[in-house]
């Protein structure tokens, strides 16, 4: 009890901290648990447990590094400006368009399961857009993680995989009847991307604007002030083009590690476009800020996860948890299991849950007739949730990317989130995938 009550005590004190802004994320990851851990005695084995925690996300962390500086190299190179330049012209300026768009391209782009690619690819394409109309990034953050949340339940995903092997059930078990209920939470995905751009359009005062065909052609010629810098390499479009498609082409296929490839591709981007010193060293510098800001996030959050793993406040939080649910709502164990994984998987990592907790309630649930099939399917509701919690290494890249705060996307982010996981729910239940 001693141990649960530590643990629920350090996330709360956590989240208040960085939600209300008190000290930095990365100084709260740090400090806290180590303040945590030496209340409950564990002076003795700290070191061993942050070094074991940092360990653990080290090749995370420097995957993000380098795929940072490697997209960064592509934005300075000028990649992604004739598909930025042809998607304003097509959408006019129009925020709710814009949106939309960012929300279909997380759907798209996390099918490969990948979140950290996801954020990369979608930040890279659309921030363009967002800086030069003057838009919230806040909403570019939170609808490509909610396009993000939906489509990491497909089973080559961490997720479904683990579930898989902690229940020992099978895809066509787990992942094909959540299916309807995926594609559910797509549609209410591009809805919330289409009242956010509602909003936003509002906000910008481009509402009556976009009625008007002068106007409209005015803001869609947005699209051709682009202002050209000495750093842009027109004339290397297709090789650039073919490079990142390579590099997407093998990070699907596993080809090398991410993080070597990320390593190889930006080698290679550096001496084609920039084969001067000076210039190569002038592009790092220009994005070393926020690769520095993001790994150190990551690392950060190796020590959190260490100490609260090393400690067992983990597993003492999964046991108080599944001990507090009444033997009433037992035949219940599916929504209820559905609901609880949005905090579960919120405060502690997807190891920690669906090889902690859920054997745990699946065993409890199955006095019921419930079966295990029926717990794992309610149990990858709550991803949608799950991805903001601070114990995401690519939650800190997204933000990185996006340049917005983390506990603002937090806040900002969260009821969509919650939404996202309710529709697929309501789904479920209305086709008797989980039963009530």
């Amino acid at each position: 009890m001693f141990l649960s009550l530590l643990g629920f005590g350090m996330i709360t004190v956590f989240m208040y901290l960085i939600m209300t802004k008190r000290i930095s994320p990365l100084a709260a990851l740090i400090l806290v648990p180590i303040v945590f851990a030496l209340m409950g005695g564990f002076h003795a084995e700290l070191g061993t447990m942050m070094l074991a925690g940092v360990k653990t996300i080290a090749p995370t962390g420097v995957m993000l590094i380098f795929g940072i500086l490697y997209f960064g190299v592509m934005i300075d190179a000028g990649l992604f400006d004739p598909m930025v330049n042809k998607t304003l012209q097509l959408v006019k300026g129009d925020p709710v368009k814009i949106v939309v768009g960012t929300a279909l391209l997380s759907l798209f782009v996390s099918l490969d399961g990948d979140g950290s690619t996801t954020y990369m690819i979608v930040a890279a394409a659309m921030l363009p857009l967002y800086q030069r109309l003057g838009m919230n990034p806040l909403i570019l953050s939170a609808v490509t993680m909610l396009g993000s949340g939906v489509m990491n339940i497909t089973p080559w995903g961490g997720p479904t995989a683990r579930v898989m092997s902690a229940l020992h059930l099978d895809a066509s078990e787990v992942f094909t009847p959540l299916i309807p209920g995926m594609v559910a939470a797509a549609v209410w995905v591009v809805f919330a991307a289409y009242l956010l751009g509602r909003g936003e359009r509002k906000r910008l005062g481009l509402e009556g604007a976009l009625r008007h065909p002068e106007q409209e052609a005015a803001i869609a010629g947005l699209a051709a002030s682009t202002e050209v810098l000495e750093h842009k390499r027109p004339k290397l479009l297709w090789f650039n083009f073919t490079l990142t498609a390579a590099l997407m082409t093998c990070l699907i296929l596993n080809v090398l590690p991410l993080t070597i490839l990320f390593m190889i591709a930006l080698a290679i981007a550096l001496i084609v476009n920039y084969p001067k010193l000076a210039d190569q060293k002038e592009r790092l510098e220009a994005h070393a800020g926020n690769a520095l800001a993001v790994a150190g996030m990551v690392f950060a959050a190796g020590i959190f996860t260490g100490i609260l793993s090393g400690t067992k406040m983990v597993d003492a939080m999964a046991q108080s948890l599944v001990a507090i649910i009444p033997e009433a709502l037992g035949p219940h164990m599916p929504v209820i299991a559905a609901l609880a994984s949005m905090p579960f998987t919120f405060f502690m990592t997807n190891d920690a849950y669906y090889f902690g907790i859920l054997p745990l309630i699946t065993e409890a649930a199955a006095a019921y007739g419930v079966t295990p099939a029926e717990m794992a399917r309610a149990s990858l509701l709550g991803q949608p949730v799950h991805l903001l919690s601070p114990l995401v290494p690519s939650t800190y890249l997204l933000v990185g990317l996006a340049g917005v705060d983390f506990g603002d996307h937090q806040r900002f982010t969260l009821k969509w989130a919650v939404g996202t996981t309710l529709v697929m729910l309501a789904t479920a239940l209305l086709l008797g995938v989980i039963v009530f």
